[in-house]
Parts: C-alpha cells; structure tokens; sequence
C-alpha cells in the first residue's frame, strides 16, 4: 500500500503519479506493480448542488415578527408609527447577516460597503420619521467613514493576509485621528460648537496602539515573541 508524498491519498500499485495533484510517485523499495487503479482516470464525482434551505429558513424567521408588527401597528394604530423601527431594523439586519449567504462566496468589497450602507439607510428612516436634522451632519459622515475604513480592514486581509500588524496597526492609527471630527460633528448637530476635547483621549490612545502594531510589523523578534505569547 503507497500513499502520495504530497497530498497523502492511497496509491494503487499501478499508479506512476498521484491521480489528484500529479506528483510522481517512487518508492525505492517498491517496484511499480501492475495492479488496477483505485481512481478513474477521466471521470471526476459530480459537484454537489448547493442547497439554500438555511438561507429560505432564515428568511421565513426574520419575515414572521416583520409581518406580526406591522399587523399589529395597522390594527391598533390604523397606519405605521412604531412598527418602522422595528421593521426597518429587521430588514436592515437581514441585509447585512443573511443577504450574503445567498451568494456563493463572500466578496467584502461589496458586502461590506452594502452592510454599512443598509444600517445607514435604516438611520434615514429614524430621522426623517422623527422629523430630525442631524442625519446629513452627523450619521452620515459617521457611519461613511467607518464604513470605509472597514470595508479597506476587510479587503486588505484578504489579499494581504500576511501584513496584518500594518493593516491594524494603520486602521487603529486611522480610527484614533477620526474621533477628532466625530466630536466636531457631534458638536456641531447637537451642543452649538461647545468643542469640549474628549476626543484627544481616545486618539492618542489609538494612535499609540497602532504605533505597537505597525512596530511589531517591522521588528521580527518583538513580533514572534508577541505570537508565541499570545498565540497570534
């Protein structure tokens, strides 16, 4: 009995190379036997077809509690008042966790921006509803811009894998100086320019953390005395 070198599956005596990954097959003390193969030379099994019973499963779940408010909010209420919010936070939740199993692979660069995009729709709803203006001066810079800077974390693991103390180190560095305007708009919307500096703390915080990571990123030993530590 023989077992590929590289992949590990069982060998016929007869086989001259692994019929999956085509590495050569030897062994010295072994002469190549005439015996039948274990696998079909041109035949391959047929791919399974994908089933979507989990993701109909969990459409029927989020579609049941929207369905239960909204005919409770037009019986009690003759219209829709407090049942939107809820509704509106389902369908933003189903957007952002369930629309992406539909597909058969997950592309961040479209979900990710999507997820951040629905949660931004839904806080739309929340101010126009309430009659409310901080909408285009607070919500929406706030949830664009980590928007962006998650959908930039996500993309660059993924084809970068490997640079992950500087993908970190710069989004913890990006995230800190973004505090600075989020207080300005929070100012802004709701206080009357009443800048108080709260900001500065978190910011220095993260700034310095990101320094760490992006040193560990550089330094090889810091960096293999950290993952051996904290099993990274």
């Amino acid at each position: 009995m023989m077992y590929c070198i590289k992949c590990g599956v069982q060998l016929a005596d007869s086989e001259t190379q692994c019929p999956l990954c085509r590495t050569r097959v030897f062994h010295p003390d072994l002469p190549c036997g005439g015996g039948e193969a274990l696998y079909p030379k041109e035949k391959y099994p047929a791919a399974r077809r994908r089933s979507f019973w989990p993701q109909a499963m969990l459409t029927a779940i989020f579609l049941l509690p929207l369905l239960t408010v909204l005919l409770c909010d037009l019986q009690f209420n003759g219209g829709v008042t407090w049942s939107g919010y809820v509704m509106g936070a389902l369908v933003a939740a189903y957007a952002i966790f369930v629309l992406p199993t539909w597909f058969k692979r997950y592309y961040p660069v479209i979900f990710v921006p999507c997820s951040f995009g629905a949660a931004g729709l839904y806080l739309l709803y929340i101010n126009l509803f309430t009659g409310g203006d901080w909408f285009l001066s607070f919500a929406l810079p706030l949830v664009g811009g980590v928007g962006i800077l998650v959908t930039a974390v996500v993309t660059l693991m993924v084809y970068l894998p490997r640079g992950r103390f500087y993908i970190f180190g710069g989004a913890f560095m990006a995230l800190g100086i973004f505090m600075l305007p989020v207080e300005l708009l929070m100012d802004v919307t709701f206080s009357a320019f009443n800048f108080m500096g709260w900001s500065f703390y978190p910011m220095v915080a993260l700034v310095l953390l990101g320094g760490l990571l992006i040193f560990l990123g550089i330094c090889r030993p810091a960096r293999e005395t950290m993952e051996r530590k904290f099993f990274l």
